[in-house]
């Protein structure tokens, strides 16, 4: 219905309910009103009908969209019928007629029962009838509070949807037996899988924005004794710009269980050593590589130096930040290895960059296993190529990326890592540029990480396969690893080993069910199959060696180790004897050296 008539029509429909309260209140109590007059009756129910008419407009009561009715429309309902008969008091009190009260308040409750029934008689007719006759899925949602309801109204405001809400469920004992919207608050999380049962749930929602990893994880663990798929709502500052609707519901993540928050940055010391400077980053085509791009070109760099090996994912980043940031950053894509020294000297004459981020590296646990010279030319000389450069053309600040598997090392990859923070570690000490290091734990979703790996088998139909039952290492995200390397040059001193503090380690066999349950199996249906450690891993990592260890954070969730670079003489016999060695030599020296044994030299070169 058009504005103009709907106005029209209901403006009418008030006055007929208005007039008709004022006389119903008249006949109801006429026999004990005997000197309530008829040309009483008509001047009081004229008064009160110009006056609801008034403030019916004020409270934009034939403005509201009733089939969306709630408290709010209620109560502008309530305002507009109180005053419109206190207005009639007052005429009453001024002309001079004697004022009922029985009649008033009789005159109130008709008013306001038949406007009200109006308007919410559409929103039940809309709720009842109007409603698709597709099959809706039963949504349990976790979290009575705002959250909760915001999404059950969702639901229910948008049958088309296709989803029904059911049930909550809120550790708030307050809430417990309660109705929300006329939806019962069932249980505790505790009562999860008794209230899928009850309500015959098809779709688990966490409405819980406040919610903590810690907090999510524990509720995921209890919904994943299910079979019912489980969401999470999106968050509600997205909602509030418009990015998304409350009914946009999202997987929940992996990342999303790491069981901590993730670590904010000190943006202003950030950009301060970032803005308006010129960047370079080695491996930009990596998964860390061009996730630190990314977040680079936030800080508005004048120049960013995109260095790969790899032609396609050189040219990939290359094209996704220029369409973003073409227009204001000079985006400069460059191709070259770093075992190519002469062509790490010419880049860094060439572009004169302020800030280093080395991220190029060989970090295949087992395929270094077999290629332990390709680890070492890639990782430890490769390094030392791009720090000697930065060194000779003045680079302020260079951030090289390390591992949590140079911490003790058993394999030739964590080892060769190790030995590329010992070279830079070294050259601090001679060099003004300063030099640091940042240890990463792994990285979920990173290229050869075991998340993309278990999806491919889960997509196969399984089974996934896991070295052992008992493996554990300490996980980050891409945004969040690639944050820490940024962040660790606003703090850089020279000499520094930076690590994030990553929370407890999380147990590879968990993160394998967890992602089963996300895809909407079961474990049962997919199978695991443990397939043995494979050369060089270990049961678990580090993130410091105990002799390296600063007991205090020198920014939250970050801490940093002590400087140990005094190998100097093992490094040198490593670059002269370097194409003598066999590859088992190799791996054996490179391993002695990162551990710091004695007499490495001595025992190689016999």
């Amino acid at each position: 219905m058009r504005y103009r008539y709907r106005l029209l029509f209901l403006a009418v429909l008030d006055s007929l309910f208005v007039l008709s309260a004022m006389y119903l209140s008249y006949i109801l109590l006429h026999p004990s009103i005997e000197t309530f007059g008829g040309r009483q009756l008509i001047w009081s129910g004229g008064v009160m009908l110009l006056c609801y008419q008034g403030f019916a407009s004020f409270f934009l009561l034939y403005n509201k969209a009733w089939e969306y009715a709630s408290i709010g429309e209620l109560l502008g309902i309530v305002k507009a019928v109180t005053f419109s008969v206190l207005g009639m008091v007052a005429f009453q009190y001024a002309v001079g007629y004697e004022v009922y009260i029985r009649a008033l308040i009789t005159a109130w409750m008709l008013q306001f029962l038949m406007i009200g029934g109006s308007r919410f008689s559409w929103r039940v007719y809309r709720d009842s009838f109007m409603k698709p006759r597709k099959e809706m899925k039963k949504v349990l949602i976790i979290g009575a509070g705002q959250g909760g309801s915001l999404v059950a109204r969702q639901l229910l405001n948008n049958p088309e949807l296709g989803l029904s809400p059911a049930a909550f469920i809120d550790d708030d004992r307050n809430k417990l037996r309660l109705q929300i919207h006329g939806i019962p608050v069932a249980g505790s999380t505790k009562s999860i899988k008794e209230a899928i049962v009850k309500f015959q749930i098809d779709l688990i929602v966490i409405a819980i924005p406040s919610l903590d990893k810690k907090e999510l994880n524990r509720i995921f663990k209890e919904c994943s004794k299910t079979n019912v798929k489980t969401q999470t709502m999106p968050k509600i500052e997205d909602v509030m710009l418009g990015r998304v609707s409350v009914s946009s519901f999202r997987d929940v993540q992996v990342e999303d269980l790491l069981g901590r928050e993730p670590v904010e940055l000190d943006i202003d010391g950030i950009s301060e050593y970032v803005s308006g400077k010129t960047v370079l980053v080695t491996g930009a085509g990596g998964s860390i590589g061009s996730e630190i791009c990314r977040q680079i070109c936030k800080f508005n760099p004048a120049k960013i130096v995109l260095l790969g090996h790899g032609e396609n994912s050189i040219y990939l980043i290359d094209m996704e930040l220029r369409n973003l940031y073409g227009n204001v950053i000079d985006i400069v894509p460059v191709i070259g290895d770093v075992q190519d020294r002469n062509r790490m000297f010419e880049v860094m004459e060439q572009h004169q960059p302020d800030v280093v981020y080395h991220a190029a590296a060989h970090k295949h646990v087992p395929l270094m296993e077999y290629n332990p010279r390709e680890a070492v030319k890639n990782n430890v000389f490769g390094t030392k190529n791009v720090a000697e450069a930065a060194d000779m053309f003045g680079v302020k600040t260079f951030v090289m990326i390390s591992s949590d598997k140079a911490v003790n090392p058993t394999n030739v990859m964590g080892s060769t890592k190790r030995v590329a923070e010992m070279v830079i570690q070294k050259l601090d000490q001679e060099s003004n540029t300063k030099f640091v290091a940042v240890r990463f734990g792994n990285v979920l979703g990173s290229r050869g990480s075991v998340i993309p790996l278990f999806k491919k088998q889960i997509k196969a139909g399984g089974p996934i396969t896991v070295t052992h039952p008992d493996m554990t290492r300490y996980f980050m995200t891409i945004p969040e690893a690639s944050r820490l390397v940024i962040q660790a040059g606003s703090l850089a001193r020279g000499g520094e080993v930076f690590v994030l503090d990553m929370g407890e380690p999380v147990k590879i066999v968990d993160l394998a069910k967890n992602l089963i349950i996300m895809s909407g199996y079961t474990i049962e249906e997919i199978g695991l199959h443990y397939s043995g450690i494979r050369p060089g891993e270990k049961l678990f990592e580090e993130l410091l060696n105990e002799k390296e260890v600063h007991p205090e954070p020198i920014y939250p969730s970050i801490f940093i180790g002590k400087a140990m670079h005094d190998q100097e003489k093992e490094m040198e016999y490593l670059l002269e004897r370097f194409e003598n060695f066999t590859a088992d030599e190799l791996k054996t020296y490179v391993i002695n050296l990162a551990n710091r044994r004695e007499n490495v030299t001595l025992s190689m070169a016999k």
